[in-house]
């Protein structure tokens, strides 16, 4: 193998300066703080037979010419955070050539590996051109691009729309109009009425994570890990044909289908009554947002009520809670976490952002039908690819939705073991199997999928919309104090009305404050910790435990020292 790199001018537009975009100045922060093969992306483009490198080289020049955010470079030095945005209007990028006398047996793979690598390095925001580009030939012909994005310039649809604009130039098709360049964005998110849709996001996100569930997966076995996630891939001929004969007999558009039947799968396993999960692609559903080359990248929060009698009537709620959760997607992250730090204090638990469904099947369905197989194959077809570390513990890509289902799923595998996540997937395709020819019982879903929910004990309550193990409150309580005596009961007298947990704790004389055990408990939780954990709403500090220490009639009994919700608002003080 040899290996060489060409220097390509470019010259065009004009030099520009201007604000970066919410979704900029979100994706910067992440640069500065993760590391970068976490937060920087990737994708290899197949380049067709007979193409010239110097014609890959020209492709890839027009593509610098005519968007914006390949030109573009935040001047402010990179340890600060950048709020400006410069776009040039003439400079150059290297193309790392490796030539090959012949490519490993899976090229495809191989060439992914070395998208891959690329990640590893940090781009500089304020001087690096923010694509890394090596064109992997064999024996002089062009074979893949490989290349690794800054993700303060592109996410991944924009990457989708880069690759199908590259393949037009290269063919000599026709460019579709582009879509808002970034300072485009930025403007129109500083007029009233971007700053007013902002607001109502930070309005909708600050409802949901105040009374939605905060862990989608809180169940005895499954401790929040940080283990690495291996990918499973479906491509289903079989499902693809169910997809489309739910659409047909229900009317509904196949990505409302397909994302109804997933967030019932996924509430059905986790034993919720609602689904919550981020959507980071579906911010890209406004007027010149689809094929904007950018970074759109800020989640829309998905809130879908799936209790009803059926999946139909699931499905009839899906659309109207997809387009709210998309027009509440663009808001300032600074705020927003600030939103999120205030529900933690005063719910007393983390908002985990648990599932993420990812539908980039409008983007990619072009490219994908020059690679998949267009036999009607009879079954699903499952296969494991390569691990990697992600921050949510279940992540569907769906890439196409017709004629085939196609889709990726990173599961954390103490939630999910191989074999579950392979049930899961396979249950997702009999659940549309089953719709397509009448609607399902939800009370049936563990027969038609094969898929069973969570288990927990009669221990465990449904607090304040949360699954809750008040002996996990416990012993964390008892835990963060040397082992002190802790007796942590749900203040339930309906399941449907939660009242909170009220934790008694026996101090021993030792000085302690509701405020000192909400504050202890809060910082178990800002790392891997025990599912189910929420802080009490009550914090009752006695002197001495009672010799029955599991009956709370008998810890009210005690002489109250103390009480008082640790949010720095005291209920009662004897001291």
């Amino acid at each position: 193998m040899s290996t060489h790199v060409v220097t390509v001018g470019w010259a065009g537009g004009e030099e520009r300066l201007g604000p970066v975009t919410t979704g900029q100045a979100n994706m910067i922060r992440c640069i500065l703080r993760d590391e970068p093969s976490h937060i920087n992306i990737h994708d290899v483009w197949p380049v067709p037979e007979d193409t010239s490198p110097a014609r890959v080289i020209d492709a890839l020049r027009a593509l610098v010419v005519r968007h914006e955010a390949l030109r573009t470079t935040f001047p402010e030095p990179s340890a600060s955070e950048p709020r400006t945005q410069l776009v040039a209007c003439k400079g150059s990028f290297g193309v790392e050539i490796l030539d090959h006398e012949r490519l490993p047996p899976d090229p495809g793979r191989y060439a992914d590996a070395v998208a891959r690598r690329a990640r590893e390095g940090r781009f500089r925001l304020d001087q690096d051109f923010p694509l890394r580009l090596t064109l992997l030939t064999l024996r002089g012909a062009p074979a893949f691009v490989a290349l690794a994005s800054s993700h303060a310039a592109t996410d991944g649809s924009a990457l989708a729309v880069l690759r199908e604009e590259w393949l037009a130039l290269l063919t000599g098709d026709e460019l579709p109009a582009p879509g808002l360049t970034p300072l485009a964005l930025a403007a129109e998110e500083a007029t009233p009425a971007g700053r007013r849709r902002s607001e109502a996001s930070l309005r909708y996100w600050r409802r949901i994570i105040s009374t939605g569930p905060q862990e989608m997966f809180a169940e005895p076995r499954t401790a929040r890990s940080e283990a690495r996630q291996p990918q499973l891939t479906l491509r289903s001929p079989r499902a693809g044909r169910a997809l489309a004969r739910v659409c047909g007999r229900t009317g509904s558009p196949a990505s409302t289908v397909l994302l109804a039947a997933w967030c019932t799968l996924v509430a059905h396993r986790a034993g919720q009554t609602s689904c919550v999960a981020a959507a980071p692609v579906a911010n890209r559903s406004g007027s010149g947002l689809a094929r904007s080359v950018s970074t759109l990248s800020q989640d829309a929060l998905l809130h879908l009520d799936v209790r009803g009698p059926s999946f139909d009537a699931v499905l009839r709620k899906a659309w109207g809670a997809a387009l709210d959760a998309y027009r509440h997607s663009r808001f300032d992250s600074v705020r927003l976490w600030e939103a999120i730090d205030g529900a933690t204090t005063e719910r007393g638990s983390r908002f985990a952002r648990d599932v993420v469904f990812n539908d980039v099947s409008v983007i990619t369905a072009r490219r994908d039908r020059e690679t998949e197989p267009e036999d009607g194959g009879a079954g699903a077809e499952l296969e494991w690819g390569p691990v990697q570390e992600m921050p949510t513990r279940l992540l569907c890509f769906a890439y196409r939705t017709e004629p085939l289902l196609h889709l990726s799923m990173w599961a954390d595998p103490v939630l999910l073991p191989r074999d579950e996540a392979e049930g899961f997937l396979t249950g997702l395709v009999l659940l549309l199997e089953a719709a397509a020819y009448e609607d399902v019982p939800l009370e049936s879903l563990t027969g038609v999928t094969g898929v069973r929910p969570a288990e927990r004990d009669d221990g465990w309550r449904r607090v304040d919309g949360c699954w809750v193990s008040p002996s996990a409150v416990a012993h964390a309580l008892s835990e963060a104090f040397g082992g002190l005596p802790v007796h942590v009961t749900a203040d339930v007298s309906d399941e449907a009305v939660p009242h909170g947990l009220t934790a008694f704790i026996a101090s021993g004389g030792a000085p302690l404050t509701p405020d000192d055990a909400h504050a202890a408990l809060m910082d178990g939780l800002s790392g891997p910790h025990a599912s189910g954990l929420l802080a009490p709403a009550r914090y009752v500090i006695v002197h001495d435990p009672p010799a029955r220490t599991g009956d709370t009639r008998a810890w009210l009994a005690q002489r109250i020292l103390m009480e008082g919700n640790g949010r720095r608002r005291p209920i009662r003080d004897d001291h």
